[in-house]
């Protein structure tokens, strides 16, 4: 990026916050905290009125840039995010996000619309395996009240106990993984905090009661907590016939998957979990192709499991 770009969506990013760190915008472009002071001069020399608060950030005093035209491969970017909020959110997200795109595309000019139209019908995203059914509408209200700080009442439906139960919690975040919106809070009930899955909230509603957000860990530390967890972990590997590999695609991923050596018609995959048990199970999946060549105790739970669904089967 050259200076006057730079210059310009610093600008820009100013008019996000009411504060901005200069480490942040350091960051952010990739520059030196002596660049960040040198740009920040230069606007200021060229009239922008930039405040400053020592230890703080800045920010700017009325003054707002006029509306910003977009790049085709900004609109470009801005497609991709919607066909992704379109499969992964909730109706409540898409609802306003559609709104946003119709504004956004208002003020491109008639050839980057144009672009756009031509581009969209050939892009998609698969829906999700299992699409939420539940919590329709809870994304927009739970993003509410993490920005207002608002305690939430919950009717969670447990998955591991068949129960619904009553939940009064301080949102924290929302974190999406293994296909699915988590909420992750302080439950007030069990004085520790909780991930609750969104798709099995049955019923959400904002007491307008407001926390502290001092009194918690960030989502990051609370994610940074749940991974430094001392659960025992088991070290495996295993050999995959390479034409069952083309199945895997991100569930590997679930199961600890490390790293992997092609062999020619065969794959050795590294897996590291503290969940033998899950690994067992999903490997029996891939029957005769697939060999454990250590712990020799996967095999043995393997075997258990095998001679379980044998008995089964055969009464």
């Amino acid at each position: 990026m050259n200076r006057l770009d730079r210059l310009t969506a610093i600008l820009i990013h100013l008019q996000t916050k009411r504060v901005i760190r200069a480490q942040e915008l350091a960051d952010r472009f990739g520059i030196s905290l002596r660049t960040v002071y040198r740009d920040i001069r230069s606007l200021e020399e060229a009239g922008v009125p930039i405040g400053a608060e020592a230890g703080v950030g800045y920010f700017l005093t009325d003054y707002h840039l006029p509306p910003v035209m977009f790049t085709n491969a900004e609109a470009s970017a801005l497609l991709l995010g919607g066909k992704l909020i379109e499969k992964w959110t909730d109706q409540s997200v898409r609802t306003e996000f559609e709104s946003a795109l119709y504004k956004i595309k208002s003020v491109l000019k008639r050839p980057d619309q144009e672009y756009l139209d031509s581009l969209e019908a050939h892009i998609n995203i698969a829906k999700p395996l299992n699409p939420a059914t539940e919590g329709e509408g809870s994304l927009n209200k739970i993003q509410h009240a993490i920005a207002q700080q608002h305690v939430l009442n919950l009717r969670y439906h447990s998955h591991y106990n068949n129960a619904e139960t009553q939940r009064r919690v301080e949102p924290v975040g929302l974190y999406h993984y293994r296909m699915n919106w988590h909420l992750i809070a302080f439950c007030q009930i069990r004085q520790d905090y909780r991930d609750f899955r969104v798709d099995r909230i049955r019923q959400l509603t904002d007491t307008d009661e407001r926390f502290s957000r001092r009194e918690h860990l960030s989502l990051q530390e609370y994610l940074d907590r749940v991974g430094k967890q001392d659960l025992p972990v088991m070290a495996a590997t295993v050999v995959f016939q390479k034409l069952a590999t083309r199945y895997m695609q991100e569930q590997k991923y679930a199961y600890g998957f490390q790293h992997e050596e092609d062999l020619g018609d065969l794959v050795r995959i590294h897996f590291q979990t503290p969940y033998a048990e899950g690994l067992a199970r999903w490997l029996i999946m891939y029957g005769n192709q697939v060999q454990v060549e250590q712990p020799n105790s996967l095999k043995v739970m393997i075997r258990t499991l095998v001679d379980e669904l044998y008995t089964h089967y055969s009464t």
